[in-house]
């Protein structure tokens, strides 16, 4: 099966969750840093969704799934320990016509979860296709060698500077050759060494500007 990638949006978007031991917590506490609003369903928790639910981070709507469950619901992950029960919930949630991930049933997905890495703003999937999670996983680690913190803040950098340089209503052409110079420049390895004034020079060649280094401290900040 070929798949589609997307990347979804959840933020206060309802997510049902049935299941309730270690696998689901792991997709709860992920989904969790995606702002989603997450509603579960199991007869056991783990000791941790209990203080979720507790906290009113997560909410506990049954200990066992029923259909009238999905209403309002963007998106469904089966989590539980049987087959059977996550086959169900997959039929009734693409009756329905909600997203559904039926964890290790590829059959009973509509969508699959790839392995991640996550900088800031700069987020890398990893697939196969669910062929091999234990590879993906693999690639993933090895990505994040290449990948690391310094990219995070380059990141909020480039996108403090892409916003200031189209402000500009400099020629398309122009703006393109800025934004490439800045990407394939020093500025990276730069950040993760914080030198700063290395940073401040570059722009300034760059960016024909005088900008200090206050300013550029102040955009590596930015969110």
């Amino acid at each position: 099966m070929s798949y589609y990638p997307i990347l979804v949006e959840l933020e206060n978007q309802k997510v049902l969750v049935v299941g309730g031991g270690n696998v689901a917590q792991r997709k709860i506490e992920t989904l969790l840093q995606y702002g989603a609003e997450i509603l579960i369903v199991s007869r056991e928790l783990t000791d941790l969704l209990e203080q979720y639910v507790e906290d009113g981070r997560i909410t506990l709507i049954g200990t066992d799934f029923d259909e009238k469950q999905l209403e309002d619901v963007f998106m469904v992950i089966a989590a539980t320990d049987d087959a059977q029960i996550n086959e169900t919930v997959s039929i009734e949630a693409k009756r329905n016509g909600i997203l559904i991930n039926a964890v290790d049933q590829p059959s009973d997905c509509t969508f699959i979860v790839p392995s991640i890495i996550k900088r800031g703003d700069l987020l890398i999937a990893v697939s196969t296709s669910g062929k091999s999670p234990a590879l993906a996983k693999k690639i993933r680690k090895d990505l994040e060698t290449k990948f690391g913190k310094g990219y995070k803040d380059f990141l909020a950098l480039m996108g403090v500077l892409r916003k200031k340089i189209l402000k500009m209503g400099l020629p398309q052409e122009e703006n393109s050759r800025i934004f490439h110079e800045l990407v394939d420049s020093p500025i990276l390895e730069a950040i993760k060494e914080q030198d700063i004034d290395r940073i401040t020079s570059t722009l300034n060649r760059i960016l024909k500007q005088r900008l200090s280094s206050s300013e550029v401290k102040e955009y590596l900040k930015a969110r």
